[in-house]
């Protein structure tokens, strides 16, 4: 009779965080986006079931983000942003500082997190507002009254700029 060969001990089987605490629990970022999901899903009035299916998931799948058990990888809160037309930054509305100290970076010590983030400027091309402007100006078909809805714009700025606005 053959044996079946043997494999070689290496001790316990190491299990990455993946972000969690050191108890175990889902980190507490994670609950509040979750939390945030639910929130927005719930204004609108959207079961788990229609979310899971508007994203390819099962409800069951749509209560574990939303409970902060699974993690939200950077694709699906962008597909969640677009469902619960919400920017993504909603999801981390809200949050204290007691919360963001929870980040897996700071609470490992690493990645220069201690220091405050640089201020930057905020884009305006980079809002929605700019995006929603700009589509809308794209659907008047009408050439000259695209360009008087310019003009106007224009008018508008630089009679703020000149009131010192």
């Amino acid at each position: 009779m053959a044996q079946t060969p043997r494999t070689k001990k290496t001790g316990p089987r190491k299990v990455s965080s993946r972000g969690r605490m050191p108890s175990g629990k889902p980190n507490p970022i994670d609950v509040h986006v979750g939390a945030r999901v639910r929130l927005r899903r719930t204004l609108l009035g959207m079961s788990q079931e229609k979310l899971g299916e508007a994203l390819g998931l099962t409800f069951q799948q749509v209560q574990k983000y939303e409970r902060g058990a699974n993690r939200i990888g950077s694709s699906r809160l962008f597909d969640l942003s677009r469902v619960l037309d919400v920017p993504v930054s909603f999801f981390f509305d809200d949050m204290g500082d007691d919360l963001k100290a929870q980040s897996p970076a700071l609470i490992a010590g690493v990645g220069g997190l201690e220091e405050p983030p640089a201020q930057f400027e905020h884009d305006p091309m980079a809002k929605r507002e700019t995006l929603e402007l700009v589509r809308a100006y794209y659907r008047i078909t009408d050439p000259h009254v695209r360009k008087r809805v310019y003009e106007l714009a224009k008018a508008l700025a630089d009679a703020a700029e000149a009131m010192g606005r």
